[in-house]
């Protein structure tokens, strides 16, 4: 990046000596004109330095972008290769020890949390896939949303920490029109976040509630919290805080960009607040109600 930038500035340079030097030879052969060419020249240049800074922006964008790219790759891969790991070390042990009944339970029920972890990665996978399609339109249903979360906050409680609480306030019966697929998704990577940037065991709060007309589905937790800045890039594709080689939590980079892409497709927002006395409240704001009792 350093040397593309240096190549960059050393050609505008380059440019706006020829520019000057040849405007200074235009105006020795012609200085009847040279009110005209002086004119002309500073509106070229004021258009050669807009073109020149888009041009640069592009490439720091690009930049960026592969840098992204690179790291979701490399936090796919440890994601794709942990479980895989841990579930054949714990069929490995099953198989080769007389383990009691508990202690097979408890290697069965660890390669389940795996699995479902792989599961959930390729569903965020094939789901970023198929938003980014032209013209894919998400197929909707009147779904009991009040279950739905019911559902998978029971499903992750499962599996998190034994004494780590998923506080429930549901309104109940509440119905959405919505694509049952995607709509678990935005729950589940919701939660999953509280829990994943919480301290350990630490409760997270969940709640839905009714309110002229629109539904409120938030998520509450009392993790480290997000930066101002952080905030406005969170949604991202492939944004992570930090890099591969120092950053403690699991993840892709690609749950926040499919609960923004899936919200939209359902005519629904999403804010993030301070929550106090510290960590993150997400908020999504449901229009497309169906009903709710």
């Amino acid at each position: 990046m350093k040397k593309t930038l240096v190549l960059f500035y050393f050609l505008l340079c380059y440019a706006i000596m020829q520019f000057v030097w040849w405007g200074y030879m235009l105006i020795s052969f012609e200085p009847d004109r040279k009110g005209m060419i002086i004119g002309e020249g500073l509106i070229f240049l004021m258009i050669f330095f807009v073109g020149a800074l888009k041009l640069k922006n592009q490439i720091v964008k690009e930049h960026e972008r592969r840098s992204q790219q690179n790291n979701f790759l490399l936090s796919i891969t440890h994601e794709l290769k942990s479980p895989l790991a841990s579930i054949k070390l714990y069929l490995q042990t099953i198989l080769k020890r007389d383990l009691d009944r508990t202690k097979k339970q408890t290697f069965l029920m660890n390669s389940l949390k795996d699995i479902e972890r792989l599961d959930d990665l390729v569903e965020n996978v094939l789901l970023v896939t198929k938003l980014e399609g032209k013209g894919f339109s998400l197929p909707k249903e009147e779904l009991n949303f009040t279950e739905l979360i019911r559902e998978i906050a029971g499903r992750l409680q499962m599996f998190s920490c034994d004494s780590q609480v998923i506080r429930t306030d549901l309104v109940e019966d509440a119905y959405l029109l919505a694509d049952r697929f995607a709509i678990t998704n935005v729950v589940t990577n919701l939660i999953e976040n509280a829990i994943k940037y919480s301290p350990p065991c630490a409760n997270v709060y969940v709640l839905l509630k009714q309110e002229e007309g629109k539904l409120i589905f938030a998520v509450a937790d009392h993790g480290v919290g997000i930066s101002d800045e952080e905030k406005k890039l969170i949604f991202n594709k492939f944004y992570r805080v930090g890099s591969e080689s120092t950053r403690k939590t699991k993840g892709t980079g690609l749950g926040l960009f499919i609960v923004r892409s899936v919200l939209q497709k359902h005519n629904a927002t999403i804010k993030v607040k301070d929550n106090e006395p510290s960590g993150s409240i997400f908020e999504i704001t449901f229009y497309n109600v169906k009903h709710a009792v």
